[in-house]
């Protein structure tokens, strides 16, 4: 089995890898980490992960590099001993691991060929494997446990849309999830479809999703006037902001936006894409629907205020929190094409209203317990996103009982962190 893998693994390299530098080239964008993406280290980076044992803690991207902000928090606390070793797949989960205080060393995840994960892991001999969400490579997973290493797959989800892909091959992956100490799933459903896989039903617990024990922020109005100084953003205006946006889904909440404001709102939008370096391709589209903007790289202290009808593009990492704060109302993206959603949380963590589209099938049950709590509400197309925009802009004490509707709705679901540490902790010695 892991031969075929392999061999599939080569002739898929032979096909994207030319995409992967183009795509590189197409943003303007170095493609770094090659090296440790082929499992080789430089001499200053083996010497930092000798001197210690390590932890090693996997996020793919973005989302889930967020998601195990607290896991990381309370396992630096326990484990203060330990390294805390963080990997990611994509350049933008990197830079957000990197300046995330409680790792010590931040890598890019190894391409999983057998002979590339087989040297990385022989180098650190890690003592414990953490892999956040789904994020289960063959290769990886069967070294690790042919040296012994313990694999505990935290914040465990299985999609609506990817659960029959992975039906399809459970005999090929029922080895793979064997080779698993422990599963702590988001929900009762994803836990016993992982069992339905082939986990061991001992091993599995539903733990929670680590998104509700984020801590919630309170926004001083000090700090919200410096917020609005710094994004340029005229303090009498209600803003906008339409947070993980991908393309295809920009050009509908742009046309929402103008027909906005020839309903007569005076309004300020800040848009968020999920990809930053697309931040000239959506400068682009604003010229081509006729609409005024610039990006957030470009803003200085000279820069004029933005006027009803601009557009403010966010093509900067680790602000999105922030840009949440000075929003009157959020809208999630991923949803209004079929991405499967963002998190939808985030904006609650800072007490505002947030909307969302159809496609949230890995947003599944937040996105309900949301609109059950009243904090959020979903829309099923551009028509009812431009009804609700118009309705809540209008009605800023509803907004503000969203918002306290969804910071309360965190704190009621908090805990999982909790119950995930009490299954990663056994596997760490000499804490």
């Amino acid at each position: 089995m892991y031969l075929l893998y392999n061999l599939l693994l080569l002739f898929a390299a032979g096909l994207l890898v030319p995409i992967y530098l183009l795509r590189g080239y197409r943003y303007g964008k170095s493609r770094r980490g090659i090296r440790e993406r082929l499992g080789y280290l430089s001499a200053a980076q083996v010497l930092q992960l000798a001197a210690r044992k390590i932890i090693w803690v996997h996020a793919v991207s973005v989302g889930e590099t967020r998601a195990a902000e607290p896991l990381l928090r309370e396992l630096r606390g326990a484990c203060p001993a330990h390294l805390l070793l963080l990997t990611n797949v994509t350049e933008t989960g990197h830079a957000m691991g990197l300046e995330n205080p409680h790792v010590d060393c931040c890598l890019f995840f190894p391409f999983d060929f057998s002979w590339t994960v087989r040297r990385i892991l022989q180098r650190l001999k890690p003592e414990l494997v953490v892999i956040v969400e789904t994020e289960i490579w063959p290769n990886f997973v069967h070294e690790a446990h042919k040296l012994g290493v313990p694999l505990v797959l935290v914040n465990g989800r299985l999609s609506d849309r990817s659960y029959p892909r992975y039906r399809c091959f459970r005999a090929l992956l029922r080895p793979v999830l064997q080779s698993f100490s422990a599963f702590c799933m988001q929900s009762q459903l994803d836990a016993e479809r992982i069992c339905q896989l082939g986990a061991e039903s001992d091993r599995v617990e539903n733990t929670g999703n680590l998104k509700f024990d984020h801590q919630l922020r309170a926004v001083s109005a000090a700090e919200l006037c410096a917020f609005k100084v710094r994004y340029r953003l005229a303090n009498q205006l209600p803003v906008w902001v339409a947070g993980s946006t991908h393309a295809g889904e920009e050009v509908l909440l742009l046309q929402t936006y103008r027909r906005l404001l020839a309903q007569g709102c005076k309004l300020q939008f800040i848009v968020i894409p999920r990809h930053p370096e697309r931040g000239r391709e959506l400068l682009a589209l604003l010229k081509e629907l006729q609409l005024d903007g610039c990006l957030r790289s470009e803003l200085t202290a000279d820069s004029l205020p933005l006027a009803s009808g601009q557009v403010l593009i966010i093509d900067t990492l680790g602000e999105v929190l922030d840009v949440y704060a000075v929003a009157d109302l959020v809208f999630v993206g991923g949803s209004l094409v079929p991405v499967g959603g963002h998190n939808l949380l985030e904006a609650a963590l800072v007490g505002k209203p947030v909307l969302f589209g159809p496609h949230v099938h890995n947003f599944r049950e937040i996105s309900a317990k949301l609109v059950a709590a009243g904090a959020g509400i979903q829309i099923q197309d551009q028509a009812q996103l431009e009804q609700q925009c118009a309705l809540l802009l209008a009605d800023p004490t509803k907004c503000h009982a969203m918002g306290q509707a969804g910071r309360a709705l965190i704190a009621d679901n908090a805990g999982a962190t909790e119950r995930s540490m009490r299954r990663i902790v056994p596997y760490v010695r000499d804490r």
